[in-house]
C-alpha cells in the first residue's frame, strides 16, 4: 500500500523536495489528515465504474484517495508549479489525468466527451479554492454536466448559505440556484487544524445530489435566477421594492409586478428570504412574458 500523501510529515517532505511555497492568491490549503480524506471520498459513493472530477488537486492528497476508489480521475490544476509534483506523487496510479487549466475557463463539456464517455456515474469531489468556490459551483451547474452530484469542501459560511432553508438569514439567491439543481446537505464540519497552512475560517464538506426533476418546472431557468437574484439585492427591502429596482423598467411596470405577485399569492410586502424555490418559480413564470 502506498504511503498516504496527506500526513504532515509527508506533505512537508514533498514541499521541501520541490521548494514549494504557498500562493495566497490561489487559496492553497492542503489537507494533511487521511481520515478526513477517506471520509470525503466515502460520501461520494464511488466504485471502479465511477469517474471523479477534482478541482485544485494540490500535491495529490485527495486525488490519491479518489484514484483508489474510482475507475478514473480527472483533475484540473491551475498552478504550473504543481504539475511535476503531481507527476511524482501520483506515479503509482495509472488512472489519473491532470489537466493544467483554470476550471472557470476550461471547456468542461468537451472534456466529458473526450475523456469520460465510458463513464455513466460521474462525481465532482474537491477541496475547492475558497476564493472562487461560488463561481466554480455555478459554472458546473449551469454547464448542465451529466454528473450524479458533488462532494466538495468549502468555507463553512458558504456551505451554510448553499444548504439554507427559506426564512433563515443564510438563505439567498445562491441557495436557490444550487437547490434548484441539487439536494444540498452539510456532510461534515472540518477543523482548521487539518490544513497546511491553516485557513483563518472554518470549513465544511457539502454533499450535492442531482434532483430527478427540479423542485419546480419553469419556462426559463435563467430568468428564474434573475428574479431570485433581484429579490435579494437589498435584503431588508420588500420583494416589490427589490423587483422594481432590479427588473428592466421595473418602476414603470410596478402594476405588472403587483399583478404577478397577486396571481401567485405572494404578499408584495414579503422579503425575498421568505419565498420558497417553488414560489420563485411560479412568480418568474408569471413575470416572464413582460420582462424577458
Amino acid at each position: 500500500m502506498q504511503k498516504d500523501i496527506a500526513t504532515p510529515v509527508r506533505t512537508q517532505e514533498i514541499l521541501k523536495k520541490y521548494g514549494f511555497s504557498f500562493k495566497k492568491s490561489l487559496g492553497q490549503n492542503f489537507l494533511i489528515d487521511p481520515n478526513i480524506l477517506r471520509n470525503i471520498v466515502g460520501h461520494a459513493n464511488l466504485t471502479k465504474d465511477s469517474a471523479a472530477i477534482e478541482i485544485g488537486p494540490g500535491i495529490g492528497a485527495l486525488t490519491e484517495h479518489l484514484a483508489r476508489a474510482a475507475g478514473k480521475v480527472v483533475a484540473f490544476e491551475i498552478d504550473q508549479r504543481l504539475l511535476p509534483v503531481l507527476e511524482d506523487t501520483l506515479s503509482p496510479y495509472d488512472n489519473v489525468e491532470i489537466i493544467h487549466s483554470d476550471i472557470l475557463e476550461a471547456d468542461v463539456k468537451q472534456m466529458f466527451a473526450d475523456k469520460l464517455e465510458d463513464y455513466k456515474d460521474i462525481m465532482v469531489v474537491a477541496n475547492l479554492p475558497y476564493y472562487v468556490t461560488t463561481p466554480i459551483l455555478l459554472k458546473l451547474l449551469m454547464d448542465r454536466l451529466p454528473i450524479r452530484g458533488m462532494v466538495v469542501m468549502m468555507q463553512k459560511e458558504v456551505a451554510d448559505r448553499i444548504t439554507a432553508s427559506p426564512g433563515t438569514k443564510a438563505y439567498g439567491s445562491l441557495s436557490i440556484a444550487i437547490q434548484y439543481y441539487m439536494q444540498a446537505e452539510v456532510a461534515m464540519v472540518v477543523p482548521k487544524a487539518v490544513f497546511m497552512p491553516q485557513p483563518n475560517v472554518d470549513s465544511a464538506v457539502i454533499k450535492l445530489t442531482r434532483h430527478e426533476a427540479p423542485p419546480v418546472q419553469v419556462i426559463d431557468e435563467d430568468f428564474l435566477f434573475k428574479v431570485s437574484r433581484g429579490s435579494f439585492v437589498q435584503r431588508r427591502k420588500t420583494i416589490i421594492n427589490n423587483l422594481q429596482s432590479s427588473l428592466p423598467n421595473g418602476k414603470e411596470k410596478k402594476s405588472i409586478i403587483l399583478q404577478a405577485l397577486e396571481k401567485v399569492n405572494i404578499e408584495p410586502t414579503r422579503r425575498g428570504e421568505t419565498l420558497s424555490i417553488e414560489e420563485f418559480g411560479h412568480l418568474a413564470d408569471e413575470l416572464y412574458p413582460h420582462f424577458h
